[in-house]
């Protein structure tokens, strides 16, 4: 049995308790419960959360857990001195600890994150370097693993997290399994970026969405203005005036951010040699590929291959 205690505080942001679920979900899949929760606050009892409603926890007492968790907030608050010895504690007894989202700033309150490579929501990564300045924050990861700290983006990254965590307990064919029951894909890569291209491009039109999603589904071919153009139905000055208009960017710098978002995603879940990802992706060869991703990710994709595997 593995004992997983996940700490909560007057305020906590109710999501974080979607991480929880991942480990309900594989003690029903596996029919038998390999993971015991508990719920822990300072002072144990009825524990209200952001979204207004209560939660029964137990206090921390002197118990141990294998894993313990520390639940996120929508703002961040100076963490208690109780809260502080039990991160350290944690540090000394559990096997693992783990923040999604806000809770890196508890354990960096209680120094165990000093010279640690972590991560947080975006929205809150540089408060996070700039308060801890001897942290490595990375502020565009889902998830990251140094040591027996674990930390992750903000909300729905806690998932991908929990999924790791399972995956690393009990092999990848649960973790899928379980990613399945949920409806979630199976955990996105740590290192993979918490922005989506997509997203970011976020084109207003159905006709330059429609481009877009052609150019995600044929990253091999040429994707021309005239080729994107036609996927839009409409001519390619009108398409290219429409398209800067709607994203910013060129529709040559969309693709490209594409192709290397692809071959990210690629280099980070598979060992696909990397002539192989270069093709897939639509770059004419590896060297394409080096100039594109030192473009847009400011690093070679050799760098990218390495911080993937040492996050695994």
């Amino acid at each position: 049995m593995h004992r997983l205690g996940f700490v909560v505080f007057p305020g906590f942001q109710v999501m974080s308790l979607s991480v929880l679920t991942v480990f309900e979900v594989t003690n029903i899949h596996l029919g038998t419960p390999v993971y015991a929760i508990t719920l822990l606050s300072e002072k144990g009892g009825p524990m209200r959360s952001s979204a207004g409603f209560s939660v029964d926890t137990e206090a921390f007492g002197d118990a141990t857990f294998d894993t313990v968790v520390f639940g996120a907030g929508t703002e961040i608050e100076p963490s208690s001195p109780g809260l502080v010895a039990l991160v350290r504690h944690s540090m000394e007894t559990a096997r693992r600890i783990a923040a999604p989202c806000t809770g890196a700033f508890v354990l960096a309150d209680a120094g165990v994150l000093k010279g640690r490579r972590v991560t947080t929501h975006w929205y809150f990564a540089r408060d996070l370097q700039n308060r801890f300045p001897d942290l490595k924050v990375e502020e565009d990861r889902i998830y990251l693993i140094d040591g027996p700290v674990w930390t992750s983006a903000g909300m729905t990254a806690g998932i991908d997290l929990a999924l790791a965590m399972v995956e690393k307990d009990h092999g990848q064919d649960v973790a899928r399994a379980v990613a399945r029951k949920l409806v979630v894909y199976h955990r996105r890569a740590g290192g993979q970026s918490q922005f989506s291209t997509l997203l970011e491009l976020d084109p207003k039109s159905d006709r330059i969405q429609s481009a877009l999603s052609h150019a995600r589904r044929n990253l091999r071919n040429t994707l021309s203005v005239e080729e994107l153009a036609d996927a839009a139905r409409l001519s390619p000055r009108q398409f290219s005036r429409a398209f800067r208009a709607e994203t910013g960017q060129s529709p040559a710098k969309a693709v490209e951010h594409l192709r290397v978002e692809a071959a990210r995603v690629m280099m980070e879940e598979g060992r696909h040699p990397m002539d192989v990802i270069a093709r897939e992706a639509g770059f004419a060869d590896r060297e394409r590929m080096r100039r594109a991703f030192v473009r847009v990710l400011g690093q070679p994709p050799q760098t990218v291959r390495r911080n993937a595997r040492g996050m695994a």
